[in-house]
């Protein structure tokens, strides 16, 4: 049976904006306040998913969250109409609105950690949302990032959805930016790697001083448990936490796996030897390929700052490997020269394809932060919501759709306008018709 990775890129929600919310995400902070361009947010968000449908892939669209969180507002005690509770929030906290406004579900790596069936014991799909406990923006999204999982993947003769960890901070959960599979074929059963920052119940062991650590290895072990991964297929690796405190916030700002191939830096892990030698162990395949990248070549800021290491790699129709990357880092003359160096190199990777997702990457987010991987056999891509599946005709009305409800400037005093609830709403309401994911959303209960 074939089997094949697809790609869920997160739609880039209507309230994008800059506020400096994420603490140990460079770009985030230093784009603080600046104005934004929702529009041109999504439709580069958009032209990526088309260009990676054109090269052959499969690729999927994953719909943002209602934003501003009305809800959590009135939670927070906010009372009055609509427009009386973001005027109230905004004079309270512009930073709080915000947060409550903030478009970060586009960045579907955070959304869940993903097992395919080949590696699970009951041989489904398991999804587990992430609880991104660590930030309070992003800890509004688990329940309703669960309610569109379960709309897109709802048939459970194939997919088993778990409810988020708990919470709290001790079982701080980021998603697949923290997960990375290894195998043969997408189809076959392989290793899946869980790089934690921290114990949480352990204050002895190392952890980072400057920036938090945002996942533990007690929520990797527990997210191990619930998909039902036996000892073989799990390998757990703490990040180095020299590297969290230089902007390395998730994983996927570090390293990056596509079925034999795992790109990472030196300074990546702790224990490096020892990592690679349990990868090595338990990898049920020919031959694994560590691309190990060393400062010389390419120092952390430079890795940080063009977000290398959160690129996509992915297999094309004929075996071979590209790498999807932001422009950022053909304009960086050291990276781009890695780059180069890497696919005239003896390794599967022998293309690069950039692109523009600026409006992503200011906010702190690449390539790889904009997607979550599934791996799935043909009869389960046959059991997903096929209108969540990019096609021509899709990608067409999106683009409609985005050039229909999206306004092209935002700044944080706009936050407070009641008009851009009405707007998100209704641009919601008709997208969640388009992808047929049902009532998702508050508003529409």
């Amino acid at each position: 049976m074939k089997s094949f990775e697809v790609n869920f890129d997160g739609l880039v929600g209507p309230t994008h904006n800059y506020a400096g919310l994420s603490e140990g995400n460079v770009a985030s902070l230093s784009n603080t306040n600046n104005s934004s361009n929702p529009k041109e947010a999504a439709l580069q968000g958009l032209k990526k998913m088309k260009a990676l449908h054109d090269m052959g892939l499969k690729q999927g669209v994953f719909a943002p969250q209602e934003r501003p969180d009305l809800y959590t507002l009135k939670r927070l005690g906010f009372h009055g109409s609509d427009a009386q509770i973001l005027s109230a929030a905004y004079e309270a906290s512009p930073t709080l609105l915000a947060a409550c406004c903030s478009a970060s579900t586009m960045w579907t790596a955070n959304a869940a950690t993903v097992s395919p069936s080949a590696d699970t014991v009951d041989k489904k799909v398991h999804f587990t949302s992430a609880n991104l406990a660590n930030k309070f923006h992003r800890s509004l999204e688990p329940e309703t990032t669960s309610k569109i999982l379960k709309a897109m993947f709802n048939d459970d003769k194939y997919f088993q959805h778990h409810q988020h960890l708990n919470d709290n901070e001790h079982f701080g959960d980021e998603g697949a930016a923290n997960h990375t599979r290894l195998c043969e074929g997408y189809g076959d059963g392989g290793i899946e790697i869980f790089t934690y920052g921290r114990y949480a119940f352990n204050r002895n062991k190392p952890a980072p001083v400057k920036f938090p650590a945002r996942q533990t290895l007690e929520a990797s072990q527990a997210i191990a448990r619930l998909h039902g991964l036996s000892e073989d297929k799990a390998v757990f690796v703490q990040q180095n936490p020299d590297i969290i405190d230089q902007g390395v916030f998730h994983n996927d700002v570090i390293a990056v796996g596509n079925q034999n191939v795992f790109l990472y830096h030196e300074q990546a892990y702790l224990n490096t030897a020892e990592f690679k030698a349990e990868v090595t162990r338990k990898y049920n395949g020919e031959k694994l390929h560590f691309l190990e990248v060393s400062t010389e070549q390419v120092s952390i800021e430079a890795a940080v700052n063009t977000y290398l290491f959160n690129t996509q790699i992915v297999t094309l129709a004929d075996n071979s490997m590209a790498i999807i990357a932001p422009m950022h880092c053909r304009e960086n003359s050291q990276v781009n020269h890695y780059l180069q160096t890497l696919i005239a190199g003896d390794n599967p990777i022998n293309h690069v394809e950039f692109f523009d997702v600026n409006e992503s990457m200011k906010n702190g987010g690449g390539p790889a932060c904009l997607r979550l991987r599934v791996a799935l056999t043909e009869q389960e891509l046959l059991g997903v919501n096929p209108d969540c599946l990019l096609t021509p005709a899709l990608y067409n009305r999106l683009v409609t759709w985005v050039n229909c409800h999206y306004r092209d400037k935002l700044v944080i005093d706009d936050l407070r306008d009641p008009q851009l609830i009405i707007e998100s709403r209704t641009a919601l309401d008709e997208l969640s018709q388009i992808l047929s994911l049902g009532a998702v959303y508050r508003f529409q209960q």
